[in-house]
């Protein structure tokens, strides 16, 4: 079966960066978008940042500049380089396959997520 496994989150001061990762198996998912999505507590979960297998990528506005997604199709892996951390990034993310990338729609496979707390 289809399992995303997430890591990287941690405890991180404003200013600093972090990496997540998510490594899919059972699956190769071939010309098919992953993304990343964030919940922070008591509010919806909001689209992040997307990439296209060919390697183009989406950004929420919030996080363009200072957050760059990346794959390695090879290795069915999605990461996302998050730098210049603010505390309003704290958050639970979530990697998504099958994201509709210009409307941020998710698609229907998610990772178990993984925690991100940025400190003021």
């Amino acid at each position: 079966q289809v399992q995303l496994v997430e890591s990287g989150g941690g405890l991180v001061q404003a200013g600093g960066s972090l990496r997540l990762s998510c490594a899919a198996s059972g699956r190769t998912f071939t010309n098919v978008p992953m993304g990343w999505f964030r919940q922070a507590p008591g509010k919806e979960r909001e689209f992040v940042a997307a990439i296209r297998w060919s390697g183009t990528t989406y950004y929420a506005n919030s996080v363009k500049g200072r957050f760059t997604i990346s794959r390695d199709n090879a290795e069915n892996t999605v990461y996302l380089q998050m730098s210049s951390l603010k505390p309003e990034d704290t958050a639970v993310y979530y990697c998504n396959i099958g994201v509709q990338v210009h409307v941020g729609v998710p698609g229907s496979y998610w990772g178990q997520g993984t925690q991100v707390t940025v400190s003021s």
